[in-house]
């Protein structure tokens, strides 16, 4: 029997990325919601051009609910929201207050932090961008400081996906925040958490066992 949820990822990936490759959103969300899914894979070698017919940009995840196809890890977590109130609040203000949160995480840390971890990785220290880093972590310091979540006074997919950007290794050792700390510390703690980041990690481990 083929789950209705399913979520497409890599068959392999190396080990560094492993445990932050972005299907992990999708799988930590459903286990959220008590959402049963299936996990099927597109092969890593050759992944720009592989998939296009499904992604149009060759990366992962993609998400297949039903005859729903969609792409893009924030689309398809805002699709799962919208199937379970424990990651989406029904109340209107609850749910747009979440929403913003979800949207601040992708444009306004994501956007930033991404571009500036790469170039460092890639042996670019002084890329111009941390100070663009810093004023945007140091002003979402402020707005975590006095509260455990971002949206609705509870755990929702705001908290999921912001939790997710943050919890990237170079931007959690980056400068001292202990209310973002704090924060990352208690999303990630959470079982829906732990399991998905477990067998994602089992999953590309079994890969080298084939």
């Amino acid at each position: 029997m083929t789950d209705e949820l399913t979520i497409w990822t890599y068959d392999w990936v190396p080990e560094g990325p492993r445990g932050f490759v972005r299907d992990l959103r999708l799988r930590w969300a459903a286990e959220e919601a008590g959402l049963a899914y299936g996990v099927r894979t597109i092969p890593f070698e050759g992944r720009e051009t592989n998939h296009l017919d499904r992604q149009p940009f060759g990366q992962v995840p993609f998400l297949a609910d039903g005859d729903i196809n969609l792409f893009e890890s924030g689309a398809c977590l805002l699709h799962l929201a919208g199937k379970s109130e424990r990651l989406m609040p029904h109340a209107a203000s609850a749910a747009a207050d979440t929403l913003q949160w979800v949207i601040a995480a992708l444009n306004s840390i994501e956007m930033v932090t991404v571009p500036w971890w790469f170039l460092e990785i890639t042996g670019q220290q002084d890329n111009g961008l941390a100070g663009w880093v810093d004023m945007r972590l140091a002003q979402l310091e402020s707005a975590l400081a006095g509260r455990d979540w971002l949206a609705a006074d509870r755990f929702t997919v705001a908290d999921l996906l912001m939790a997710d950007v943050l919890r990237v290794r170079k931007v959690r050792a980056r400068g001292n925040r202990p209310a973002t700390e704090a924060y990352v510390a208690r999303v990630t703690d959470r079982p829906a958490f732990r399991k998905a980041h477990a067998d994602q990690l089992a999953h590309f481990k079994a890969a080298e066992q084939k």
